[in-house]
């Protein structure tokens, strides 16, 4: 019988924890970083590195920890955990459910998000499992993604007419599109561009705090690289970009309306695709956020936009199952699934005036 066990990893390994989570079944996800550990170690939540021992395999999973008063705590595998088969996410929250019991953490609920494709099968498999689906987090969820292990000349071919189109035209246009440093004032403009994009959506920024220590993080990590197009020395679109591994990552962007280049936004992506193909090995990109694949036509979707962009480069849209809950209290559940998270996440807004997740 198959089984998994958890534990804490070791100093060691945390020190090391890119290349454990980056060895993992499904290479990894750059939500589950130690950049990204260090981030939302300063906005409220606590990083927990875990590690799951299989017959076959060892995983390692990031879960972010937030105490909630009174209730006890809430543990986020975000983006996770990464397994080899869906078979196995049942098996290693089990595991660390026997641990939280075992070394008495009062953690009242697991939250689970592997990068497993959504299928009626798999829904059919968490919920016989026990867990409960709820809302997606990750915009993420459901996401384009590029297959870049093409030559560029049939990568470009692989795209869209409308997407390889914009790409051409941009080119021959001499359109000004640059890799940019990770200066302030870059940082400050990437910003800026960002906020344009919010006033055209239902988005809500983070703060700029938020982001500056983000991208500063995967900077010096080697992993993340800014892109600006220019029209007339001005920046008017901007794209922050990650390669986590073999995997590249669109993970922010922003631009000015009622511009004058066409196509500046389509080679921005371009550009960054094939300099993450040459320079890092990526062999995938995302594109970080579409509707779900049965609302890609609904123009009423705030993200329809956006999605319309998004697979001008890859045609499809995948689904991930998105977020699951595993009860691990009952009770101090049932409170936070009928009144405690919407009163947390209220509390931190208004506080904060940001996302709780």
């Amino acid at each position: 019988m198959r089984d998994f066990s958890a534990r804490l990893a070791t100093a060691e390994e945390i020190a090391n924890w890119d290349k454990h989570v980056l060895a993992n079944p499904g290479g990894g996800n750059v939500l589950q970083s130690a950049s990204f550990a260090e981030v939302k170690s300063h906005h409220g939540w606590n990083p927990v590195y875990l590690a799951f021992t299989g017959p076959d395999y060892v995983t390692y999973t990031l879960a972010i920890e937030k105490k909630v008063p009174v209730l006890g705590s809430l543990w986020y595998l975000i983006k996770g955990p990464d397994v080899a088969a869906p078979e196995d996410v049942p098996l290693v929250v089990n595991a660390l459910t026997r641990f939280i019991k075992e070394t008495r953490r009062k953690v009242f609920a697991i939250k689970v998000e592997p990068d497993i494709v959504d299928s009626e099968e798999v829904q059919a498999l968490f919920t016989g499992a026990g867990f409960i689906k709820t809302f997606n987090l990750q915009p993420n969820d459901s996401t384009a993604l590029l297959d870049t292990t093409p030559d560029e000349e049939q990568l470009l071919k692989n795209l869209s007419s409308r997407g390889r189109n914009a790409v051409r035209r941009a080119i021959r246009e001499g359109a000004d599109v640059r890799r940019v440093e990770p200066t302030e004032e870059n940082m400050r403009t990437m910003y800026r561009l960002m906020a344009h994009i919010e006033d055209r959506s239902a988005a809500r920024l983070r703060s700029y705090e938020y982001y500056h220590r983000f991208w500063s993080n995967f900077v010096a990590a080697g992993q993340g690289r800014f892109y600006f197009a220019f029209e007339d020395g001005e920046p008017t679109v901007g794209a922050f970009v990650i390669a986590y591994g073999n995997k590249g990552t669109y993970k922010d962007g922003g631009s000015k309306p009622r511009r004058s280049q066409y196509g500046d936004s389509h080679l921005v992506q371009w550009t960054a695709i094939t300099e993450l193909k040459k320079e890092c090995g990526i062999v995938q990109y995302d594109f970080c956020g579409t509707p779900p694949s049965n609302q890609l036509k609904d123009k009423s979707h705030p993200h329809h936009g956006l999605g319309l962009f998004k697979t001008s480069f890859s045609k499809t849209v995948t689904d991930f199952v998105g977020c699951y809950d595993f009860v691990v209290d009952p009770v101090r559940y049932r409170i936070w699934n009928t009144i405690g998270e919407r009163v947390a996440r209220q509390i931190y807004w208004r506080r904060h005036q940001q996302p709780f997740y």
